[in-house]
């Protein structure tokens, strides 16, 4: 066991931090409509919370608006919850679109809506109890920490401001790094143990659980403690199998809140 409190605290930014479900399901149906062209442009009854539901399944940006084709084509949430990794780029090369486009038309539609209305797009974006607390009283602290999120790094600072967390820019680790959050971890493990003598304990929470699994998988990441956020963009599959680890540690928002030794 790593100690009793971390020395830098990792956390993933979207399912942790923030709960952004409302814009989300908004900017991928608007880009679902630039890239598909429906003859409706109002979503049918019922799809936001059939996206809410499988938003567990996405784990970048582009996969947001082929889950919306995908759920109009009729896959079932079975299917999808079950083979997305596959489901995702058919459906995408299918329809002539790669991820790098539909990614593009996210972000600009994104980009955009924050240009032109930034209090309504800020608005669209709900923080779970108490972690704004968490990360202020964690910035006020010995312990230092970082954010590693497949989101933009300057949404997620203007999101942070809007609730005046100022975490500096060189903390936050966003989609721009373009690496997986393994080799994030790595670097910064690499980089903080040189920069000291003391050992580096670097506590990790995220909601997805395949992306603990990854870290978990690879021996020179044994160090840091491993966390699934309950609270998160998860399956109650995914929450039992972190039960049933050893090494991964299903984390409650309530202890959440409290003193790190709790956690363990």
């Amino acid at each position: 066991m790593s100690g009793k409190q971390p020395t830098v605290l990792a956390l993933d930014f979207d399912g942790v931090i923030c709960d952004g479900l409302i814009e989300y399901f908004q900017t991928a149906w608007r880009a679902y409509c630039q890239l598909w062209q429906p003859s409706d442009p109002t979503p049918p009854r019922g799809l936001a919370e059939q996206f809410y539901q499988l938003r567990p399944v996405v784990e970048t940006g582009w996969e947001m608006p082929v889950l919306l084709h995908a759920i109009l084509s009729g896959f079932s949430e079975t299917e999808i919850l079950t083979h997305w990794s596959a489901i995702a780029p058919q459906q995408a090369e299918a329809s002539g679109l790669t991820p790098n486009t539909i990614v593009a038309t996210v972000d600009r539609i994104r980009d955009h809506w924050i240009d032109t209305d930034l209090e309504d797009w800020l608005a669209q974006h709900r923080f779970y109890p108490g972690v704004i607390d968490r990360l202020q009283h964690t910035l006020n602290s010995s312990v230092y920490p970082v954010i590693i999120t497949t989101k933009e790094g300057r949404f997620v600072r203007q999101l942070l401001q809007q609730q005046q967390v100022d975490l500096p820019a060189t903390q936050i680790f966003g989609k721009e790094v373009k690496q997986p959050k393994s080799k994030t971890l790595q670097n910064l493990l690499n980089q903080l143990s040189e920069e000291g003598n003391e050992p580096i304990r670097i506590w990790f929470i995220e909601d997805r659980f395949k992306t603990l699994q990854a870290i978990q998988s690879q021996p020179n990441l044994n160090s840091i403690e491993l966390f699934l956020a309950d609270w998160g963009y998860n399956t109650l599959n995914d929450r039992t199998l972190a039960e049933q680890d050893s090494r991964i540690h299903l984390l409650s928002l309530t202890t959440f809140a409290q003193e790190y030794a709790k956690w363990l």
